[in-house]
């Protein structure tokens, strides 16, 4: 059966039974969205302190290939796993995006049977934040073009706008536009351009924001763009925050829906890894480290982005201290950054995985740089060899890392059983107990941080950075932004900024083409290689195979 006819099979329990049954929380805490989804309020627990025990564990992955590897599902089978096996545990996922859901990637609530549901109303419009997330941003965008309109009293230079417009679909149409044509009545003519949702510094500020007032004080430090005397102008001098906080109120509270076998699960934000920070929301995470022993949460795609972001950017801001991780792997994957073509990852080649075994070996070294014990999940696909799996499992043996097979895909919680109990042991055993530390330190310099992440994550021999880049990075340091940590955005396939650039490529320079100050959300991007904020549909599209019937039944959502 397809993801979408296995969801709908599923008999799910109501969503205040569940909340009250696995978490405690009375249903007057809770504000459904229908019958299987609510939103709880974090201030309605504020009295009830913290779970001092509880215990955080971050799902990661290998750089993926474009088969896909399964992370989300792993983290879903691995949340799973634990409650079967007896544990408290929930799991903090991403919102799925309408980008990626009508694109190339999918959608991102799990998959077989391990997912959350209701998968399809998760994948599309779930509880309306995302639709919040694009008009905050956006009613900033005409906050400031009729600002322009009736007489710019601050002075604003249009030519140095930055603020774009967003909207959570791809549209390469949408990257550079020119907005205000058709005559004075319609405003000021100027350059614009769109970003993808997800990629958009309001969502950032979303997911990094603690509580409903730290969001308001976060997007009135938005910058943007700059006066005719060169200055910042920030969107609390367009007095903006407190009509776009008002548009983000009910969405900032985190969204609770289940698994297939009614695990907690709690999905809310969804910054991409390749071009945000990649995690769910803050409030979210601190919520469900209230409420239960162990979280399971993800960041996306491979360990060089999502995790590399998760620790530097969202642990360091949040006071968030991460127990164990899980690196999730494939044969498939290997085999890929091996050198096999994408038609024959479904042949036997050992060989090959062994060459692409050296892509999965420098994650694990990277994540021991934060000072984080790590286990191996191999995620099971039908077209693996034994062969294949006995070899992966003595090249971990070989480097001392322990590895489970899992098979959550096909046979949900039970096939994540040994890899709940090889979290437990880990999370259990005092000889690899975590140390966690971010890689750099906060004062160190925007230029040096940038170096940091790129030889000590990436393996790149430099940085290139463009003279017009190292001009604005040295100008950032003489100001605060120098203790914000940074953020590179490029390929998730490649450890460089050229996809085509597979397994643990090392002799390569980082270009960064570009930087932007996300003064609200406290970080610094940095644009790397070709990749783009505003993502392009393929030749053939997911949204080709997405249909609803003459009953309403919808099919193809994967």
């Amino acid at each position: 059966m397809s993801d979408i006819e296995i969801a709908k099979k599923a008999k799910l329990e109501p969503i205040g039974d569940l909340a009250e049954r696995t978490l405690g929380i009375k249903k007057d805490q809770l504000i459904p969205y229908g019958h299987f989804k609510a939103k709880i309020d974090p201030s309605s627990f504020a009295e009830s302190g913290s779970n001092t025990n509880s215990k955080l564990v971050l799902v990661t992955a290998i750089s993926p290939s474009p088969a896909g590897e399964g992370k989300t599902t792993t983290t879903i089978g691995l949340g799973d796993g634990l409650r079967r096996i007896g544990k408290n545990a929930t799991i903090c996922l991403r919102e799925p995006s309408l980008g990626p859901s009508f694109g190339m990637k999918g959608g991102a609530a799990g998959g077989g049977y391990s997912q959350v549901v209701p998968m399809d109303e998760i994948n599309l419009h779930f509880t309306g934040d995302f639709h919040a997330i694009t008009s905050a941003n956006n009613l900033l965008a005409a906050i400031i073009d009729n600002h322009l309109h009736w007489g710019n009293k601050l002075n604003i230079d249009p030519r140095k706008v930055t603020w774009r417009r967003a909207i959570d679909l791809n549209d390469r149409s949408l990257r550079e536009i020119v907005s205000g044509l058709g005559g004075h009545a319609n405003g000021l003519t100027r350059e614009a351009g769109f970003d993808i949702t997800v990629a958009s510094e309001v969502m950032a500020i979303f997911c990094l924001a603690t509580d409903l007032n730290d969001l308001k004080r976060r997007l009135g430090q938005i910058v943007v763009g700059k006066n005719q005397s060169g200055e910042d102008v920030l969107a609390s001098e367009l007095i903006a925050e407190g009509s776009m906080t008002a548009l983000l109120k009910d969405a900032i509270m985190p969204n609770l829906v289940q698994t297939l076998e009614k695990t907690p699960a709690f999905v809310h934000g969804g910054p991409f890894a390749n071009i945000a920070h990649g995690c769910n929301s803050v409030s979210a995470t601190r919520l469900a480290l209230n409420l239960s022993d162990i979280v399971i949460t993800e960041a996306g795609f491979g360990a060089d982005l999502g995790a590399e972001k998760f620790f530097n950017i969202k642990c360091r801001k949040s006071k968030l201290n991460p127990d164990a991780s899980v690196i999730v792997a494939t044969i498939r994957a290997l085999k890929y950054h091996g050198g096999v073509k994408r038609s024959e990852l479904n042949h036997e080649n050992l060989k090959a995985m062994e060459r692409g075994f050296a892509n999965l070996e420098r994650h694990l070294e990277n994540i021991a740089k934060f000072g984080v014990p790590c286990v191996v999940a191999l995620n099971a696909f039908s077209a693996d060899t034994k062969a294949e799996t006995d070899r992966f499992i003595e090249l971990c043996q070989g480097i001392g890392i322990k590895s489970v097979l899992a098979t959550h895909w096909a046979d949900g919680a039970k096939g994540a059983e040994d890899l709940a109990h090889a979290v437990v042991e880990l999370l259990d055993s005092q000889d690899s107990a975590s140390s966690f530390k971010t890689l750099y330190p906060d004062d160190m310099s925007l230029v040096d941080k940038l170096r940091t992440v790129a030889k000590e994550i990436y393996r790149a021999d430099d940085v290139d950075f463009s003279p017009a880049v190292l001009k604005r990075l040295k100008a950032l340091d003489e100001t605060d932004v120098r203790n914000f940590p940074v953020c590179i955005a490029k390929t998730p396939y490649s450890f460089s900024a050229d996809q085509k650039m597979r397994g643990a490529v090392s002799v390569f320079t980082l270009p960064i083409r570009e930087v932007r100050v996300a003064n609200g959300a406290e970080f610094v991007v940095a644009l790397s290689g070709e990749i783009m904020t505003m993502p392009g549909l393929p030749r053939v599209p997911a949204s080709e195979r997405i249909n609803v019937d003459e009953s309403g039944e919808l099919s193809g959502l994967s």
